[in-house]
């Protein structure tokens, strides 16, 4: 009995952590560039664009395509610096947890 009561104060703990975590990962902010600088994109943690900042030098056009292509670039950068961020702030969260290998949190 004694373990199930250390346990359920244990997810009890879990779960406050992770609400804090997803408190802090809304609040972040990253930034993700292509181009060598030319298109910057900034957003949140959850992935909502906040600013994209494009270099005038790209404004020709017949650079149209191009310019697409580095937005998306700069997005895709910004992503994979949240999702970095948020399997450090996971992996803190659930350290000394049996949490199977792969599975992503929050879910």
């Amino acid at each position: 009995m004694r373990d199930i009561m250390g346990m359920m104060g244990k997810v009890k703990e879990m779960q406050a952590k992770m609400e804090k975590m997803q408190a802090e990962i809304a609040s972040l902010e990253v930034e993700g560039k292509s181009g060598g600088g030319l298109v910057t994109v900034t957003m949140t943690g959850k992935g909502d664009l906040r600013g994209l900042k494009i270099d005038p030098s790209l404004f020709k056009e017949d650079d149209v395509e191009i310019l697409e292509d580095l937005i998306v670039a700069a997005h895709k950068d910004a992503k994979d610096k949240a999702e970095v961020v948020m399997a450090e702030k996971t992996k803190e969260v659930t350290a000394g947890l049996p949490i199977p290998p792969g599975m992503k949190l929050p879910f």
